[in-house]
């Protein structure tokens, strides 16, 4: 699309007013692109590590889903013409609320609608879902956090300090990662720990993830393991939905996040855990378009509803951690 505008004010340069009979001097034409510069958008990883067998089971909110655990059966030794132990099965539920909900609402100008080369309502749109999305992860992230078993077993390494120990004990006290100063915990070692701490609680291999903020990254592609070199992930160096490489690292499917709340002493934190662990449902639950009463132009909204609940709180660690 061309637009004209004003000539140049430099009296040397074409088209300019001081030209004698100059005759098409506002014909300075001006290429409207037809694409849109989005905004960067930051990985969304909730739906790849949790539970989202019951999405379907939910159309609005406040529904409840209750999920019936599975009941522990006791072994006990038998004796030939003995009576054996029965155990009596029991229906334990837990529920899954959907007690979350975020909407957005934008309106569109008629002119802009018949005038505009952009399509506004399509732009809008994804915008309003990535920013739906985002919210998302952000919450659930963390519920998952702050559902970690903390006793019994306790997977909580460290605390939000600034002061960092170069061990992995469960204390007060941060872990401090092997940074420039040559001393502390190298980030794979910190890994491995927490995958320890999951096969401690039979927790299965096959599922397990592990998130962390960039900063994290960072330090575990400089340690001396050199596990996330580019050749490592397949040669693609990419990270797609969060994933950071195509391979497993202590048995964690490796994925990368904005989303983690910041903290306020240590420098960030990690979470590792089981698919199982944490059960979410979500849904648009309605999306429209109506025109607005006090304006020419279109109401577009849309309502999105959401819940999560951890259901093993021994199947998730978290880890704080302080880079020096």
């Amino acid at each position: 699309m061309a637009q004209f505008f004003e000539p140049s004010t430099d009296t040397n340069a074409n088209f300019a007013n001081s030209v004698s009979g100059q005759t098409n001097s506002f014909f300075l034409p001006s290429v409207y692109s037809k694409k849109v510069l989005n905004f960067f958008r930051k990985a969304s990883v909730i739906e790849a590590i949790t539970n989202t067998d019951y999405a379907g089971e939910i159309s609005s909110f406040g529904d409840s889903v209750k999920i019936i655990k599975e009941p522990v059966i006791s072994v006990s030794d038998y004796t030939r013409n003995s009576d054996t132990t029965e155990t009596r099965l029991t229906d334990q539920e837990i529920s899954l609320v959907v007690d979350s909900a975020k909407a957005f609402k934008f309106i569109v100008d008629d002119i802009d609608t018949n005038m505009s080369h952009v399509n506004f309502k399509e732009v809008a749109s994804s915008s309003a879902a990535y920013a739906l999305k985002d919210s998302y992860d952000a919450a659930v992230l963390a519920t998952m956090f702050s559902g970690c078993s903390a006793s019994s077993p306790d997977h909580i390494i460290g605390s939000d300090s600034a002061t960092a120990d170069a061990t992995m004990a469960h204390a007060t006290n941060s872990v401090d990662l092997l940074g420039s100063d040559g001393t502390g915990v190298d980030a794979i070692d910190l890994m491995a720990r927490m995958a320890r701490l999951l096969d401690d609680q039979n927790v299965p291999e096959e599922g397990r993830w592990f998130v962390a903020p960039p900063s994290f990254y960072e330090e575990l592609s400089q340690s001396g393991s050199k596990m996330l070199s580019v050749d490592f992930n397949a040669g693609q160096g990419s990270i797609r939905n969060g994933l950071v490489s195509s391979g497993k690292l202590r048995g964690f499917d490796m994925y990368k996040s904005n989303n983690i709340a910041a903290t306020s002493n240590a420098t960030g934190k990690v979470m590792a855990g089981h698919m199982s662990s944490t059960a979410t449902a979500n849904t648009i639950l309605s999306t429209e378009v109506l025109r607005d009463p006090t304006s020419f132009g279109d109401i577009v909204r849309g309502l999105h509803v959401y819940g999560a609940k951890v259901l093993r709180d021994d199947a998730l660690c978290s880890a704080f951690y302080v880079i020096d």
